[in-house]
């Protein structure tokens, strides 16, 4: 996930480009809302639910696809989602409820807890929250396993750091796993419960809990992870061990519920509040969210993405403009990036509507003049193909001067060329959205 935020951080200078897919004349936000998501049905088979508001007014709240491919049962608005990493922010409120009941302070330290953690000494709670403990990444492995739950963590603690606790950022799966079993070991009660009792029923969160292996869910979409043969099951979870990073199920409507609860203080105060959406590092982490300037323009963001084996969500709050954008999928459509286009238009800028993207043979020596950084960006030619960022980014030629990414057709970079044929700039698109970007001057 942290390549999503690195993604969302880098946004520029937004610029108007007229052509015959954009969505003109932003009059009807609703109407223009539904075309670009019809748009991603047809042409990304987006399967999932979106809700988009404005001041607690539903801009667009519509359900697409199929919660189960076997049995050809469709997606509701009530349908219930994982919501892997977007799970952060309620594993954050639940120790910010400890600490304001005093039961934990930010400053504790983990060997508080867990005395036998390699440097428990020396990371703070603030730090697991704020993601500058150096605990890696970490899960993939462990949450499809089927070890127990004294077994994973006997794992978790061989894993290496990746940094000094406290000297960098670097997100962290394993930093909110243990944030859970802190959880549990303050309160005396089950993570699942605890979030239940002091979170969900307090803001009526009806449809919302912890999954585990055994509980029979009604209404919840199984999920299905993509390649290059079609859809397929996603593999065994085992929630006994993958939670606080993630385990929440919900529905749009309930997270709608979630985002008002936060303007408030039914579950937070205002000061712990702050604590939450203050931005405590260069990446701009809070505890449980990201908080940026949307687009460099002032539009204030509070927000989270999450992907895991076939889940893909976006949870966005534009708490100037009373904005809530949030979008949830079972079959790894991009929701971060649809997310970011819904928002655009929302916010009534100029987006460019998903089209079918085709590779087209051209000359690979044009590339050479493409080659360089552009911002954050480094293009590379390597082997007569042109690569963004690494090896591992092929970009793909749909013309002379326009490419998409191999990892995701609703990114493409077109190339803008001066009178004297030199290329001085980019075009960047995500989600239908566009930016400009100089080329950096030696």
């Amino acid at each position: 996930m942290k390549k999503i935020y690195q993604i969302l951080i880098s946004a520029q200078v937004l610029i108007i480009i007229l052509f015959p897919t954009l969505i003109f004349g932003q009059k009807n936000v609703s109407t223009n809302l539904a075309k670009y998501m019809q748009a991603q049905v047809e042409v990304n088979n987006f399967s999932g639910t979106v809700l988009v508001t404005k001041n607690g007014s539903v801009l667009l709240k519509k359900a697409y696809g199929l919660a189960d491919y076997e049995w050809n049962i469709k997606n509701t608005v009530d349908t219930k989602f994982q919501l892997a990493s977007v799970t952060k922010q309620f594993t954050a409120t639940a120790i910010l409820l400890l600490v304001e009941k005093g039961k934990l302070s930010l400053n504790d330290h983990l060997s508080k807890f867990f005395p036998d953690y390699p440097k428990a000494d020396s990371v703070t709670i603030h730090m697991l929250l704020s993601h500058t403990s150096g605990l890696a990444l970490g899960f993939k492995e462990i949450a499809i396993s089927t070890i127990n739950v004294d077994s994973a963590y006997s794992e978790i603690k061989k894993m290496p750091y990746e940094f000094l606790p406290g000297t960098k950022t670097a997100y962290s799966n394993i930093g909110y796993y243990l944030l859970a079993k802190i959880i549990e070991k303050v309160s005396g009660e089950k993570y699942a419960v605890f979030l239940r009792k002091n979170i969900f029923e307090k803001v009526g969160m009806k449809n919302t809990g912890v999954s585990n292996n055994d509980s029979i869910i009604s209404k919840k979409a199984k999920t299905y992870c993509r390649t290059e043969k079609g859809f397929i099951h996603n593999p065994y979870i085992n929630w006994e061990v993958n939670i606080g990073h993630d385990g929440v199920y919900s529905t749009v409507e309930d997270l709608a519920l979630w985002d008002n609860a936060l303007y408030g203080t039914t579950i937070l105060s205002t000061e712990m509040k702050k604590l939450m959406f203050t931005p405590y590092s260069s990446e701009n982490w809070g505890y449980g969210f990201i908080i940026n300037p949307f687009y460099n323009h002032g539009h204030q963001l509070i927000a989270h993405d999450g992907g895991f084996f076939g889940t893909m969500t976006s949870f966005n709050r534009f708490t100037d403009d009373k904005i809530f954008v949030t979008v949830l999928s079972n079959n790894e459509s991009f929701s971060h990036i649809i997310g970011y286009g819904l928002s655009a238009i929302a916010l009534q800028k100029e987006v460019e509507l998903p089209y079918k993207h085709y590779q087209t043979k051209i000359d690979s020596t044009i590339y050479d003049k493409y080659v360089g950084k552009y911002g954050k960006i480094e293009i590379l030619k390597i082997d007569g193909k042109l690569y963004y960022n690494n090896v591992e980014m092929e970009l793909i030629p749909e013309s002379k001067t326009k490419f998409f990414r191999a990892d995701n057709n609703d990114r493409t970079i077109e190339f803008i060329q001066d009178k004297s044929g030199i290329c001085n700039s980019v075009i960047l698109t995500k989600g239908g959205v566009k930016e400009v970007v100089k080329k950096n001057i030696n």
